[in-house]
């Protein structure tokens, strides 16, 4: 029988993960079924939710278990198939592990279009990424021409195409990053109107202040924490904040110390809200289409940063707690 290498979670990182808390191994590949079809691994996506999953905490979806596959969005090559779906050489979208090759069921699987976008763009601006930023923004973030929208973790996958839908809006887009380099590419490249350096900016609340002479209409967090509490001190009335993620606290091991939200909240009548993408399954569809359509129209543009080699997927992992991505992250094998 057929044998691939696989990558598993080997103990629940304590802090920050180490690449100890991942195992390399060798499993077996069943035996194809009728129904199925036997994949061979091309783009791995690694994202900052994967930390929560590493955890035993109570979630919005199940922790990974000990000395089993971890799984993420991942575009494979269908290499055999008993589908009447799926043929040699397509390629898919689907949550796999995180092996080389793969037996999955085919209604588990998406089929994507190589000759409409490079591949590793539906992990991304027309994947899970891109309907994160257009439905976090447009279903909570309820935008409206001509109002200030501040990002963090501005050049992520995430921040970087909320600020792009932000100005296609009609919004001042004010974009937070963490080095001088991120904030010159969130301006140049994707049209930010101004961007502001966390990691040498002594003044939080004042540079926001100083970006956002109107105030902050809507805020969209990817990082939670100090610079979202320097938000706080600029939100207008009726401000939406759309909580997206919070990985400067993902690795934390003690519950941090934070101001209180609900007295900037009263006084301005304002909204904060948390979501997953899960939430609205029925809207991915035309929240796919509508981002499509922008790509096409040269409105929105992506970047991305990948790491080649089924071996380098926990240190890829690793690195998006440091910075290191610019856009998306995914492994090309």
């Amino acid at each position: 029988m057929n044998t691939t290498r696989t990558i598993n979670l080997k103990s629940r990182p304590k802090g920050t993960p180490k690449l100890s808390d991942f195992d390399f191994t060798t499993s077996e590949v069943k035996e194809l079924q009728k129904g199925e079809v036997l994949l061979r691994t091309t783009y791995v996506s690694v994202d900052p939710y994967l930390r929560g999953r590493m955890s035993d905490a109570k979630s919005y979806i199940e922790p990974f278990e000990l000395n089993k596959p971890i799984v993420s969005g991942i575009i494979a090559e269908v290499i055999d198939s008993k589908s009447d779906n799926f043929s040699v050489g397509d390629f898919v979208s689907g949550v796999l592990e995180w092996k080389e090759t793969q037996v999955a069921k085919e209604d588990s699987l998406k089929k994507v279009d190589p000759n409409q976008a490079p591949l590793s763009a539906y992990l991304g601006i027309l994947g899970m990424t891109g309907l994160t930023a257009y439905l976090g923004l447009t279903e909570i973030g309820k935008p409206k021409e001509g109002e200030t929208l501040v990002v963090s973790g501005a050049a992520g996958a995430v921040g970087s195409i909320v600020g792009q839908i932000g100005k296609i809006l009609g919004l001042h887009v004010v974009g937070i990053a963490g080095t001088d380099e991120k904030v010159d590419m969130i301006k140049s490249d994707f049209g930010f109107d101004e961007g502001i350096n966390y990691n040498t900016t002594e003044n939080m609340t004042q540079a926001i202040a100083k970006a956002c002479p109107d105030g902050v209409d809507v805020y969209f967090d990817n990082v939670g924490g100090e610079i979202s509490e320097a938000v706080l001190f600029n939100i207008n009335k009726f401000s939406r904040t759309v909580n997206c993620g919070a990985i400067s606290v993902y690795n934390n091991t003690e519950l941090p110390k934070s101001i209180s939200v609900q007295p900037f909240l009263i006084k301005n009548s304002s909204s904060m809200q948390g979501f997953v993408i899960f939430d609205y399954v029925d809207k991915h569809p035309a929240g796919i289409k509508q981002l499509a359509k922008w790509l096409q129209e040269g409105k929105l543009e992506y970047t991305e940063t990948i790491q080649e080699g089924f071996e380098t997927i926990p240190q890829a992992f690793l690195d998006l707690f440091e910075g290191k991505n610019k856009g998306k992250m995914v492994v090309k094998l």
